[in-house]
Parts: C-alpha cells; structure tokens; sequence
C-alpha cells in the first residue's frame, strides 16, 4: 500500500472484487475505486498528484483487457467508481452496455469540444491521438495530403499498415464511413489493399521501420508513436525510425481537420463514490493533470493552451475533424465488414 492509494495489479478475470474489502464509512468518504486498461506508469503519477491535493485516496484496478465484461459482472454490487480506457469505440461500449451514468460538471462542460462530447454526457475524452501519415524523408516530397489520397493509384505497392481491422484503422474506415457512406468507402478500401507494399502487420512503428527499409514509401501511424520514436524513450534503433519520416498531418478531403481517437473515463453506474469520481475526472482536465498527459505519453492535450512534448511540438496545433465519437465508433462494425470483404489483410 502507498501512501495516497491501494494498487491492484491485475488481469481481466482474476482480481478479487474491491467490494470484498470491508471500509468504515469515514473511509468511503476520502476513496474512489478506478478501472483502468490505461498503462499504469502513465496514470499512478496523475493519480498521486491527485491524492496530494484532495485527500482522496485512489484505489486502483489495472487490467490489461475485459472492462466492460467485469463490470458487468460485479453488477449492481460493483465498487468501480470511475472506468478509464483508451479508444472511443470502448467508451461507447461501456455506455451502451448500461455500465455508465451521466456526468453533470460544469468543469467537464467547460473542457470538452462539443465534436468530442458522448451524447448523453455519459463518458468524457481525457486526451487526444491524431491519425498521421508518415512518408519517406528520402523518397516522397509531398507536405500535405489527405487520407483518401493513400489510395491514389500513385501509391501501388507503396503503402505499409498495420491490420486493417486494429481499431486504430477501423475508427478511420468508420469516420470514413460518416462522410463518403459505405460505397465510396468500400471502393476506398480495395484501392487501399491493392496500394500495399506488404500484408498488414506489425504496429505503426514498424510502418516507420519498413519505410526506413525501403520497403514501403508511406504508412498511418498514431501521432504520439511518433513521440515515443524520436524522444528515444523507444531506443536507439526506434529514434532512427522516426528520423527516417516526414510526419503528415492529414485530413480527409472535406479538410474539416485530422481524425483523432481518444483516452477517456466514464462514472460507473452503480458508483458508490459518485461524487469523489467526478472530481478525479475533473482534475484529469485540470491543466495540472493535461501536463503530464502530454509530456508522459507524447499525445495531445484536450485543453488547447497546455504545451506538447518537443517530440511532436513540431507537428503544430492539431485541428479536429468534425465527424463525433460517438457517430464514429457506431460505423466500426460495418467498418471492419468492408474490410474482411475486400479481403484487407490477406
């Protein structure tokens, strides 16, 4: 046991329930209970501040995967307070699974771009990862470019990816899906596998690896890889990687802005520490906690004035596209059809 808070190192079946573990009332009073799949070198820094300054012990549960099916399990009898995850299709999950409850805070109405909002207020994004293209510093010239152009017929045998239907991709082909419906995007995806240098594997930083190689020219990658690559914290042979790209930051040919995917926390229904998990929600989207979203995992801040890390500083403000979450996340699964039909990562 820390001082702030109890850690729970745990899979997604095998942990006993925080229930079983009997609290005075006056203890409830300064404790919320966290679900996390987020990684726990990232949040144990944020959650320590966060103890510091309120008194409020976290009690956390980290698993690698199965959130929404845990909960669901424990039931009405669930001590999960607060539910954290990266990816909006698993936020959306938990929502429509009933797992979640409203959150009602003037502070999360103020932080929160009304394209990145739930409709219901039933989850909130906590920060950003942009959809990038990466292209040869050596052997592609091109400074701007648009998703549907990695399908030009100028990319054949050209293009690296990881599996087309990672939820990565499939957030893209989905928000793809919102502005082009499914005939445009469907042709889009047999033009896309026919421009591929390799069958899609790997994850984006070997996109970066093999455009190095010369195997492939041009490739999707999540902006804060790109961090993660060139600050080093990857090693050596990563850094030079990412030194071997030109990083795009892309946007579909409407040029509303770049798609992005998010981290993000959500109330649990059956919360039994309601009020203490909207306020360690709210000072996640305190500038304080944003800080070290950016400078810890490289990705973009949720409040715009908060300072990126130097390693993808260079990529300039990021300009969200205006397809929604929640309308994004709700095409994925006829998203990832189009790609098993078009036989994408055969």
């Amino acid at each position: 046991m820390t001082l702030h808070r109890r850690t729970l190192l745990v899979g997604a079946s095998c942990a006993l329930p925080l229930g079983t573990m009997p609290l005075s009332a006056a203890h409830a009073a300064t404790e919320v209970n966290l679900y996390t799949t987020r990684e726990a070198g990232l949040i144990q820094p944020l959650l320590e501040r966060f103890s510091a300054t309120t008194g409020i012990k976290v009690n956390t549960v980290f698993m690698s995967a199965g959130l929404a099916e845990r909960v669901a399990a424990e039931g009405a009898r669930s001590p999960a307070d607060v539910l954290m995850t990266v990816d909006a299709g698993s936020l959306v999950d938990l929502d429509r699974k009933g797992l979640t409850q409203p959150l009602n805070s003037k502070i999360v109405d103020a932080a929160v771009p009304s394209a990145l909002r739930a409709p219901a207020s039933n989850w909130v994004p906590l920060s950003l990862r942009a959809r990038v293209i990466l292209v040869s510093n050596e052997r592609v010239p091109d400074t701007a470019m648009t998703y549907e152009q990695l399908a030009d017929v100028r990319w054949k045998g050209r293009v690296c990816l990881r599996s087309g239907n990672h939820p990565y991709n499939t957030a893209l082909f989905g928000a793809m899906l919102v502005k082009h419906g499914p005939v445009v995007t469907e042709a889009y995806l047999a033009d896309l596998k026919r421009n591929l240098a390799r069958k899609p594997a790997g994850g984006d930083r070997e996109v970066a690896r093999d455009i190095m190689a010369g195997i492939c020219d041009v490739g999707l990658s999540n902006s804060y890889y790109v961090g993660l690559m060139l600050s080093g914290a990857g090693g050596s042979e990563q850094k030079r990687w990412g030194q071997a790209v030109r990083v795009i930051m892309p946007t579909f040919d409407d040029g509303a802005g770049t798609h992005v995917n998010v981290s993000g926390a959500a109330v649990a229904r059956h919360a039994p520490h309601a009020a203490n998990a909207i306020r360690l929600i709210e000072f996640l989207l305190s500038p304080e906690a944003q800080k070290v979203y950016a400078e810890a995992n490289f990705e973009f801040p949720l409040l715009p004035d908060v300072p990126l890390h130097p390693a993808i500083a260079h990529l300039g403000k990021l300009r969200v596209d205006t397809v929604g979450m929640a309308d994004m996340a709700a095409h994925r699964a006829a998203a990832s059809m189009m790609v098993d039909r078009v036989g994408f990562d055969q």
